[in-house]
């Protein structure tokens, strides 16, 4: 019991939608589209430099993919890419998110081929998903947007989680030591200088190189805040858990100069509760044509 009422909780089968709750996933919908579309026709431009796969990942242990870096192919798949998103936008064919994610899939392990595993689109794939599964098992549209959205918030909540995890089983408590700060520091310096070809540390990286407990108090604090990631499942929790993550990652863009910007934007749509406030805006023209369309929205079979 304790747990079906959790999930109801989670997916908030217990309130009725509101148009600010429309908005708000309509909201997750186009931006996790506008990342796709990024993802995919970024991917599709660099494909065409590849030549072999040098490490297979997922659907490549099983198929060759080389073919995906010919341009024609490429490029086809993030057209086929664009156009199931956008289907799946004005809500034309409930499996079209199943079957973009496949291609999705594709082009990610095509992309990254070559030895490099990048998890800077994992987020945006796991909203994806769960879109693809709550249109694709549910037939009610309002149940739909609920399940999208609960979802959204469980994988992201599991992601950091386990991502937490990891660091714990491949490293131990030790994991957070600043030591190893300096080591990832350094690293990322000899990438952005073969990049750019000039680089200088921060105020901030420079006093973690003179105190070491600066260091380890910055990973202890990472390491803390993905391992509460399910405080984002409750409502009640989910505003500060989604404050300290983004904290994490605007110290991640500050130590090791890597933006998550797609994390981020994520995490600041759903982490508040912006369907309060656009309630209230909405509440102020009860009869204007905005609310007359997300009523028909909402309501549609």
């Amino acid at each position: 019991m304790r747990f079906e009422g959790f999930f109801k909780h989670l997916f908030q089968f217990d309130r009725e939608e509101t148009r600010g709750g429309y908005l708000l996933i309509k909201l997750v919908e186009v931006v996790m589209a506008y990342q796709v579309f990024m993802y995919a026709w970024s991917w599709a431009s660099y494909m065409p430099l590849l030549s072999e796969v040098i490490l297979p990942l997922g659907l490549a242990n099983y198929i060759n993919v080389e073919f995906m870096f010919e341009p024609v192919f490429a490029y086809a798949n993030a057209f086929v890419i664009t156009v199931l998103v956008l289907i799946g936008i004005i809500g034309k064919w409930r499996y079209s998110y199943l079957v973009a994610l496949l291609f999705f899939h594709l082009h990610y392990v095509s992309r990254y081929s070559q030895g490099e595993i990048s998890h800077g689109s994992n987020l945006t794939a796991m909203v994806l998903l769960s879109f693809a599964l709550a249109y694709a098992f549910f037939n009610d549209k309002s149940t739909q947007r609920k399940v999208a959205f609960g979802f959204v918030i469980f994988f992201t909540g599991m992601g950091y989680v386990s991502a937490g995890m990891s660091k714990l089983i491949g490293s131990g408590p030790v994991w957070s030591d600043g030591s190893h700060m300096y080591l990832w520091m350094g690293e990322r310096s000899i990438d952005r200088l073969s990049q750019d070809g000039v680089f200088q540390f921060n105020l901030l990286q420079e006093l973690m190189f003179e105190h070491w407990w600066l260091s380890t108090l910055i990973l202890t604090f990472g390491l803390l805040v993905e391992l509460s990631g399910f405080l984002l499942w409750f409502r009640k929790t989910r505003w500060i858990q989604a404050t300290m993550l983004i904290s994490m990652h605007v110290g991640i863009v500050l130590t090791m100069n890597i933006f998550f910007g797609p994390y981020i934007y994520i995490l600041l749509i759903i982490g508040y509760p912006w369907d309060k406030l656009f309630n209230r805006l909405l509440d102020k023209k009860p009869h204007s044509e905005l609310n007359t369309l997300i009523e028909r929205r909402m309501y549609a079979a």
